[in-house]
């Protein structure tokens, strides 16, 4: 993951009171999915993930292998036109994982990445 493109996610929520980040993810179906963290939360998340329940997504994970972890990719952070400047949102995409941080096979994303690699 490029660092630059982490600061500037980074400086960019703080500098426009962004409130909190939804990150956007797909299911296999190609449905949007996404859940909100606090931007106190967004540095951990490009660092270490955040976990989220894949068993309740459509097509991700059986409930024995339900734990998933989000990995925001900077290059695809957005402020969103459509809410208040003032304590604003802000959206990023994210590459699903499973908890020992291997790209998740039914990931679209991944899906893609190993497409074109």
């Amino acid at each position: 993951m490029n660092q630059q493109n982490i600061d500037y996610v980074l400086r960019s929520v703080e500098q426009r009171d962004i409130r909190f980040v939804r990150l956007w993810f797909v299911d296999i179906l190609g449905r949007l999915k996404n859940f909100a963290i606090s931007p106190e939360d967004l540095e951990v998340a490009f660092e270490e993930g955040i976990g989220f329940d894949g068993s309740a997504i459509e097509g991700f994970a059986t409930p024995e292998e339900a734990d998933m972890l989000a990995f925001p990719d900077a290059s695809t952070f957005q402020i969103l036109p459509w809410r208040p400047s003032h304590n604003g949102v802000a959206r990023v995409f994210c590459d699903v994982c499973t908890p020992d941080r291997k790209p998740f096979a039914g990931d679209p994303r991944d899906a893609l990445r190993r497409m074109f690699h």
